[in-house]
């Protein structure tokens, strides 16, 4: 993000990456002109927090995330912002990164009434190695783990529809209420895999199907949490791997290309990786610590765009 002072107390803000440019007067309450307007949202997130401009800027931003592709470009792009209305704005305040990912939660996900929750403002206010709550009301840990060796994969497919998560989602919840009306202890939280398979093949194909995999994935994640704080990096291409299989199998949300680049991935060296972010197209990463080069270089001849990325610091607050 670049910006130079504006002679009035407007901001003007070009995206060339989009093709787009916003004028705002931050003095004033937003209306927005389109649902998920975050530059103007954001504003209003911090004008009731008591904050204004007295001197207007020229913005011009820029990007290397892929956009549309769910690598969270859109809340990347919200946390430097927030940060920089912070930073100009009067009065100055002292605010932690987990002050700067709440905002960035309100503005992006709150204030549309959008689903989500705030992964995705953690990584990008917080950076480093996280652990992420995503239950309400959300908390994540900062680990102090070296991770290297991951090589990110746009597949240049656009992500599923809305619509085709939307019902993915449905048979999940389909599948949670048909099985407490047999297991009505049931919880996705807690409740052992072994005691839901007893009832899951009483209910119907997909919502058994999908919820299986939901508690699958749960247990690999806890096992990946214990093996990195006991610090054991093999294990994870492992878990990747078993974790993308109930993604493509039990969830639908590979394509044919990402499994083509995941594939090629692995017969280069990579330890095992999966579909990022909501799948259905988009991104995937490998773990490939120490040949991060032939992993980039065989997803790029199987038609996909590869980034070699590494474990950035976030937002820097003051």
């Amino acid at each position: 993000m670049e910006a130079t002072p504006h002679p009035d107390r407007r901001f003007v803000v070009e995206m060339p990456d989009i093709q787009e440019r916003v004028e705002i007067d931050p003095n004033t309450e937003q209306t927005y002109a389109h649902k998920r307007d975050y530059l103007r949202s954001a504003v209003n997130v911090l004008r009731r927090e008591g904050l204004t401009w007295p001197q207007g800027y020229h913005i011009v931003m820029r990007g290397e995330i892929p956009i549309n592709a769910g690598v969270s470009s859109s809340s990347a792009m919200v946390i430097m912002w927030l940060r920089f209305l912070l930073e100009t704005g009067t009065p100055r305040r002292a605010f932690t990164p987990e002050d700067l990912a709440r905002w960035g939660y309100q503005t992006e996900v709150a204030e549309f009434g959008e689903p989500g929750g705030m992964m995705d403002h953690y990584c990008a206010a917080l950076g480093g190695v996280l652990w992420i709550d995503t239950r309400p009301p959300f908390a994540a840990e900062r680990w102090s783990l070296p991770l290297t060796g991951i090589v990110l994969g746009h597949s240049l497919q656009p992500k599923a529809t809305i619509e085709t998560l939307a019902r993915c989602r449905r048979e999940v919840t389909e599948g949670m209420t048909l099985l407490r009306e047999r297991l009505p202890s049931f919880d996705l939280a807690a409740t052992p895999l072994a005691e839901a398979d007893e009832h899951l093949p009483h209910l119907p194909p997909n919502p058994a199907r999908r919820l299986r995999a939901n508690l699958v994935n749960r247990d690999l994640t806890r096992q990946a949490r214990a093996a990195l704080l006991a610090g054991d990096t093999r294990s994870l291409g492992r878990l990747l791997t078993e974790h993308h299989a109930q993604l493509r199998d039990g969830l639908d949300l590979s394509t044919d290309k990402i499994e083509r680049m995941l594939s090629a991935a692995m017969a280069v060296g990579a330890q095992g990786g999966k579909v990022n972010g909501s799948g259905g197209g988009g991104c995937l990463f490998a773990y490939a610590p120490g040949c991060e080069e032939a992993v980039a270089e065989a997803m790029r001849r199987e038609g996909g765009l590869p980034y070699i990325v590494r474990v950035d610091d976030g937002a820097s607050c003051a």
